[in-house]
């Protein structure tokens, strides 16, 4: 949102008096007519006024980066959808059925989204490559502006409201989820930390965890199902706490750092991102 203010501002000059490179001999206000249609001023330089395409530019490429972020998302979104996944499961209004597999359900907007992301990238690049030699002032080439501009406004007004709904829509669903954060040895570096506050030295508990984790993929467990007596044989600083500290929750929970994962911090993010989208909207 910022990043198209910024561009507003510096959009928002009138290059109306400039004639066809270097301005006019009539005894015209600038000022007046910049003021009378809504603009902040006029453009400072008659040949820039008329050759200059920086604002159309850095608007597709604010947009650009806008549509890069939503086509990560969607992405996001697709592999959540997935069997391997099923983090999240979308509406019928938002995803179809195979044309050959019953069972399937595609996330048909986040796939699009992500597809009209290069589409946008591709409106940057046409301007940008039309206009790398081109020589001031005006050339007919830049009659090819229109086309990318407005056909970025189109795909971006279009991706928005549609993926802003998949989401609104969508089911999460956070069994799945805390059940996939139970593998992987999400929480080997709470281990070691474990070991840290101990006093053990945070290399020398690093290499402590490495064996651990080693013998849980022999044994196909995870280091909270090893035994207090396992442990020891690795460290003798481990004690009955180790199964608090190595639990999901206080895995998340303990990283109150600010921008961190915790509870807490998640929901003053949370609170500040929609306080800040309000103020926005409003201004």
């Amino acid at each position: 949102m910022t990043r198209l203010e910024d561009c507003a501002k510096r959009l928002n000059e009138c290059p109306l008096g400039s004639g066809a490179l270097a301005g006019t001999t009539y005894p015209i206000d600038r000022w007046e007519t910049a003021k009378d249609l809504g603009f902040d001023a006029p453009m400072g330089n008659s040949l820039d006024g008329v050759s200059d395409r920086d604002y159309a530019i850095e608007f597709l490429s604010a947009v650009s980066i806008l549509m890069m972020h939503l086509s990560r998302f969607s992405e996001e979104v697709i592999l959540w959808c997935s069997w391997e996944f099923k983090f999240i499961e979308l509406d019928d209004a938002y995803s179809t059925g195979s044309s050959i597999m019953p069972q399937k359900k595609n996330p048909d907007v986040a796939e699009l989204v992500r597809g009209k992301t290069g589409r946008v990238y591709g409106d940057l690049i046409s301007l940008l490559t039309v206009m790398k030699g081109l020589p001031l002032a005006y050339n007919k080439d830049m009659q090819e502006d229109k086309e990318p501009v407005f056909d970025a406004i189109d795909t971006v007004t279009m991706c928005l409201p549609v993926f802003s709904a998949m989401i609104d829509t969508m089911r999460v669903l956070p069994e799945k989820m805390h059940a996939a954060a139970g593998h992987g040895f999400i929480n080997a570096t709470d281990c070691a930390d474990y070991l840290a506050k101990k006093g053990l030295p945070f290399r020398d508990a690093y290499t402590v965890v490495g064996h651990l984790v080693a013998a849980c993929g022999a044994q196909g467990k995870t280091l909270e199902q090893l035994t207090l007596s396992e442990l020891k044989q690795v460290s003798p600083l481990f004690e009955e706490d180790v199964y608090e500290a190595l639990s999901l929750e206080t895995c998340m929970g303990q990283r109150k750092s600010y921008g961190g994962p915790a509870v807490e911090e998640t929901a003053r993010q949370i609170a500040a991102v929609t306080d800040f989208v309000a103020a926005h909207r409003n201004a």
